[in-house]
């Protein structure tokens, strides 16, 4: 089929495979090709939609569940907290070859998470961002000045609350970002995201050890009064 929609095989391989995105025009030779109109072009919407990678998605679904979202965000913002533009220089530069179709998608995706927090009773999201988030220039200086407003309207919220940790305050408790996800039953779990792969940890050993070093993470930060007044600072500076 890849052959008569002038599509190659790899492509095809890896549209099938669930690790590219199929582009429009794709999902329109399909069905011209199998002689199902309006068949594929729905299903490549709704791929779109819910095409997280499959270590992801358990962590979706919890987060959906959560009364708490405890974020450390140690070099870059975290997703939640992103401008489009953000989060496209993030996935450009993780993903230099792809195409500009699937670099959208995985921005769009991003973006159904901010869903949570338009709810009637929202999770409570307590994010400390690392100086070193706020610093790197990811996208340009434009890009960072949007990213700096967006942080100052999301900390409008009562269920938002940024602190900074400046490098002011010496050596952070962690070197890595991490997530403490709440529930109102059931133990907390703990989220790592690495380069290569996320992971959900639910030992009450490891749970117990990153929620002490959360509770030193935001007594090392700013207030977050303070912190705003840095993020308004340093978004001034990016002109």
């Amino acid at each position: 089929m890849g052959l008569k929609a002038s599509y190659g095989q790899q492509y095809v391989a890896k549209v099938e495979a669930g690790e590219r995105l199929a582009s429009p025009e794709f999902a329109d030779a399909c069905d011209r090709v199998v002689g199902t109109p309006g068949t594929f072009a729905p299903l490549r919407k709704r791929a779109s939609q819910h095409g997280y990678p499959e270590w992801f998605v358990p962590y979706v679904q919890l987060e959906r569940q959560a009364t708490e979202i405890l974020d450390y965000s140690a070099t870059l913002i975290m997703g939640m907290l992103q401008t489009k533009e953000y989060a496209s220089a993030v996935f450009r530069s993780g993903y230099p070859r792809e195409a500009e179709e699937v670099i959208s998608a995985k921005v769009e995706r991003r973006f159904q998470g901010r869903e949570l927090m338009e709810r009637d009773a929202p999770p409570l999201l307590w994010c400390v961002l690392n100086e070193a988030c706020l610093r790197a220039p990811v996208g340009g200086e434009q890009v960072m000045r949007a990213q700096m407003e967006y942080l100052v309207t999301a900390a409008t919220s009562p269920h938002v609350t940024l602190q900074v940790l400046p490098f002011a305050a010496g050596a952070p408790p962690a070197a890595e970002s991490f997530t403490l996800l709440t529930f109102d039953e059931g133990p907390k779990v703990v989220y790592v995201d690495t380069a290569m792969v996320g992971q959900l940890i639910d030992s009450a050993e490891a749970v117990a050890k990153a929620t002490a070093t959360y509770d030193r993470l935001r007594a090392a930060a700013l207030h977050p009064e303070a912190s705003l007044s840095m993020i308004r600072r340093l978004m001034e500076e990016y002109t």
